[in-house]
């Protein structure tokens, strides 16, 4: 497709991004999807707990929103969690219409239940590989449609004139491609591949947001990074995600010790909120000195497991363990990113033209911390109201109350008095925020991660990075600055969020924290 004949530009190919293009196909728009490795590639498809909606018995949207409100620790935007707590079933009909095979019994949908939710609400497809199933699902879809696709097209910056957005650039393949176009949908996911340790796949490195805001978006909430509690942990093993539904199926976690912890530190034990859950294994792992503690799953029947984790069963097997029968080595791990570009309930970022879905966006639909199996759902419900003030041609309302604004840069000295830091190659950035910026954060380790971030951005040029390693890229820098510069304004404990100098949440800081920088898209 021509580039004038693109009426939408979507960047991003997970849940958000292909949902978006099919709905803005159906609605007679003319979309085109740039993402930036292949179709395939995304968090969405690595999803394994499953989606969020209240369609059981004894079960509706208002228990939904009540368990999504709780979790998100006092930062929730109520508005936001309505739209989607009480939007989630007409999606379930538009994925199911689009043909995702949900497991069932008996022509019944078969739900699961996960830590925070008081009821059974988790749909799943093939055991635990419901992100899998969606997202091969929406790219035969969106083939099928014609949609035009670009793979291996990294968007570098967005074009704004007259403070609203004229264009993109994107590099597909060594060659620069100039897209002119007034709608622009960031889709482009999280940031938890800048973590050393991190279910993430590599694609998840966080320059939507570094984009948007160069671009003059307000980003809203970035010290809020959720730690998955429950990764395999085993040197030279990948940190492959061991889904929480198995504890919600009924497993405990033990320390070293055989003990097992979590009565301690919540009354729903294994159950309790996943911020919870990661802070309480990385208590245990400083007390008792070793590198994880153990899922425990040997009371749930064989068969049971089999029938419902055969992704979980199929890694643990090809590294010689067995869910039915052995502890199985945990540890946290960076996961998802809950703050992002900050957008309205249609989508809007505060640049026009300019909007975001999905783990990218900032809806306040998560608060201080996500509740587990929101975030698929929130790319479909937000990805359908973007569609929809397309079709109605809403007015640009921007993103709402502005947030409490956080200074993004550690203070620098002249120019000529500025230390020649070594460059940050990737590998270097991810271990800075793995022990800066982690689960137990204090105001020592986040300035300095904080003036060693700003030392990388303004310069001057540094030496050379490591023999073959190249210098990360300015906009993973910028990104990494957004989190630990929240991360250190934010003097308090909340959600995901913990300062080991600040253990307690404060009334005064119960507000979301926003930058907001200088338009600079070319």
């Amino acid at each position: 497709m021509p580039p004038e004949e693109c009426d939408l530009l979507i960047v991003g190919s997970g849940i958000a991004g292909l949902y978006v293009a099919l709905r803005a196909h159906e609605e007679g728009l003319r979309p085109c999807v740039a993402t930036k490795a292949t179709l395939m590639e995304s968090n969405t498809r690595y999803a394994q707990g499953g989606i969020a909606a209240a369609i059981g018995e004894g079960d509706s949207p208002q228990l939904h929103f009540r368990d999504t409100l709780l979790a998100g620790a006092g930062l929730t935007e109520p508005a936001a969690a309505r739209a989607l707590t009480e939007e989630a079933p007409q999606r379930i009909e538009d994925l199911i219409r689009l043909g995702v095979p949900f497991d069932t019994s008996e022509g019944r949908i078969l739900l699961g239940r996960e830590a925070a939710h008081s009821r059974s609400r988790i749909l799943h497809a093939g055991g635990d590989a419901t992100g899998l199933h969606i997202e091969e699902t929406l790219q035969h879809r969106v083939k099928e449609a014609g949609i035009e696709i670009r793979e291996h097209a990294l968007l570098e910056d967005l074009r704004i004139e007259g403070g609203r957005v004229r264009g993109a650039r994107l590099r597909q393949r060594g060659t620069v491609l100039e897209i002119p176009t007034l709608r622009v949908v960031l889709a482009t996911g999280g940031v938890g591949y800048l973590y050393f340790q991190t279910t993430n796949p590599p694609v998840a490195t966080g320059e939507g947001i570094a984009i948007a805001a160069r671009a003059g978006a307000w980003v809203r909430d970035m010290e809020f990074i959720q730690f998955h509690p429950t990764a395999f942990c085993r040197e030279g093993a990948p940190h492959f995600l061991i889904t929480e539904a198995v504890r919600g199926e009924g497993a405990w976690l033990r320390n070293a010790r055989g003990e097992r912890f979590m009565p301690r530190y919540h009354p729903l034990g294994e159950l309790a909120p996943r911020d919870v859950v990661s802070r309480s294994i990385a208590f245990e792992l400083g007390r008792t000195g070793k590198p994880c503690v153990f899922l425990d799953a040997r009371s749930i029947p064989r068969a049971r497991l089999a029938l419902r984790f055969p992704t979980v069963n199929h890694f643990l097997q090809e590294q010689g363990l067995d869910l039915s029968e052995d502890l199985i080595p945990v540890s946290p791990v960076a996961h998802y990113t809950v703050g992002g570009v900050a957008t309205n309930l249609d989508g809007q970022t505060s640049v026009p033209g300019l909007y975001a879905c999905g783990e990218v966006a900032s809806t306040g639909v998560h608060g201080a911390n996500r509740l587990a199996s929101n975030s698929l759902m929130e790319g479909l419900v937000f990805g359908e109201r973007i569609v929809r003030s397309l079709r109605r041609k809403a007015r640009w309302r921007g993103f709402g109350p502005i947030p409490r604004p956080v200074p993004l840069a550690w203070p620098l000295p002249p120019e000529r008095d500025r230390p020649r830091p070594m460059a940050l190659d990737q590998n270097g950035l991810a271990q800075l925020l793995w022990t800066h910026v982690g689960i137990l954060r204090d105001r020592k380790n986040l300035e300095g991660a904080v003036r060693q971030l700003t030392l990388a951005l303004a310069g001057p040029h540094p030496r050379r990075a490591p023999r073959g390693k190249a210098p990360a890229r300015p906009d993973l820098l910028l990104t990494a600055l957004l989190i630990a510069s929240s991360a250190l304004a934010r003097e308090e404990s909340r959600g995901a969020h913990y300062r080991k100098d600040f253990p307690r949440p404060r009334r005064a800081w119960k507000r979301h924290l926003g930058i907001h920088l200088e338009p600079t898209g070319s």
